[in-house]
């Protein structure tokens, strides 16, 4: 926890925990962040944001001295759930189905909040705990490559670092389908699993139609244009 979210130092020069009231403001902002990031991404400011809770800017700038530092305590939360996702996945005993999971949950999760998108995908913001969830999830992410080559469920030149990739275009399509079909992501997941099997007599039946000539060009005219830029903060 920053300096930002406690109080003054006590005697042995720990920092206090926060009052009980301002603990309560703390995360009435958080909540509010994780709803303003979900549907509007991180180019929402910090006046959006207290809004949104029902608290003075002032408040969210006592908690969070800028958006950065709010961006990484969410999060830093939410990248960490990916990493349980990854360990859920190592803890289920059938190799394939363990890496189905993963990729199913973590691009479920990035589907459905476009800040999460933003944050993992361009890095404007957080770049160290980002950085950090990275390198926690890449050693589990290696460990169910692995261990899904080894009873020959995964095709051999699957590497690591195609899975977070795998996740990056799920994304991406995520936010491209968003205005007609979010969860058309799917049906591409579904492809990409099958072509990860190193060989297979069948096809698996897709979960969702493509989008049609109509819905591709209403996505194409309403996808927000370029990657997000990091805005000058409103007080």
């Amino acid at each position: 926890m920053s300096s930002a979210e406690m109080s003054t130092a006590r005697p042995d020069g720990q920092p206090r925990p926060l009052r009980r009231d301002a603990e309560r403001n703390r995360q009435r902002i958080l909540r509010a962040a994780s709803e303003v990031f979900t549907t509007r991404g991180v180019e929402a400011t910090l006046d959006d944001i207290a809004r949104h809770a029902g608290v003075g800017v002032g408040t969210v700038y006592r908690r969070f001295p800028d958006k950065e530092a709010l961006i990484e305590a969410l999060f830093e939360e939410r990248l960490g759930t990916m990493v349980g996702l990854a360990e859920q996945g190592l803890a289920n005993p059938d190799p394939w189905a363990g890496l189905v999971f993963l990729l199913e949950q973590a691009g479920g999760l990035l589907a459905g909040d476009r800040g999460l998108r933003q944050i993992v995908m361009f890095a404007n913001y957080g770049r160290d705990r980002v950085g950090e969830a990275r390198a926690r999830l890449l050693p589990v992410v290696t460990q169910l490559v692995a261990r899904a080559q080894a009873d020959g469920s995964v095709r051999a030149d699957l590497r690591p670092t195609d899975i977070p990739l795998i996740e990056f275009m799920l994304a991406m399509l995520a936010e491209y389908a968003h205005p007609v079909r979010p969860d058309v992501w799917r049906r591409y997941l579904t492809i990409i699993l099958d072509g990860l099997r190193p060989e297979r007599a069948t096809v698996t039946p897709l979960p969702a139609p493509p989008l049609s000539p109509a819905e591709i060009g209403t996505a194409m005219r309403e996808m927000p244009r370029g990657r997000p830029a990091r805005p000058h903060e409103p007080r």
